[in-house]
């Protein structure tokens, strides 16, 4: 049995957005790596799951890697004392440039 997710998972409505530019084969990868992933321990760092250098884009806090060869980005914040994961953006690491609903931002 699945433990019950402790935190709530918020998306930005541009999030919606981002994911137009992002083949469509790979949403359903994105959308069930983000419930994995962000569900449970937002907060730990592991190897794809870091804390951001201020400033970041979309004033996030934390990056989530993932997908083939580590090619997609999730930024969001955690407001740990109401439990909840805001996903502001979701990109594509190309190089070392992050593009975010078609936008290049530098990585």
């Amino acid at each position: 049995m699945t433990p019950r997710p402790r935190f709530t998972l918020t998306f930005a409505p541009e999030t919606l957005e981002h994911l137009d530019f992002v083949e469509r084969k790979y949403h359903s990868l994105i959308q069930k790596t983000i419930n994995e992933q962000l569900s449970h321990t937002p907060e730990k760092i592991t190897r794809n799951r870091k804390p951001l250098d201020q400033p970041a884009p979309f004033d996030a806090t934390w990056e989530l890697r993932f997908g083939p060869n580590n090619r997609f980005r999730v930024l969001y914040e955690v407001e740990g004392d109401e439990q909840i994961v805001w996903v502001l953006a979701v990109g594509i690491k190309e190089g070392n440039k992050l593009v975010i609903g078609g936008e290049e931002f530098e990585a």
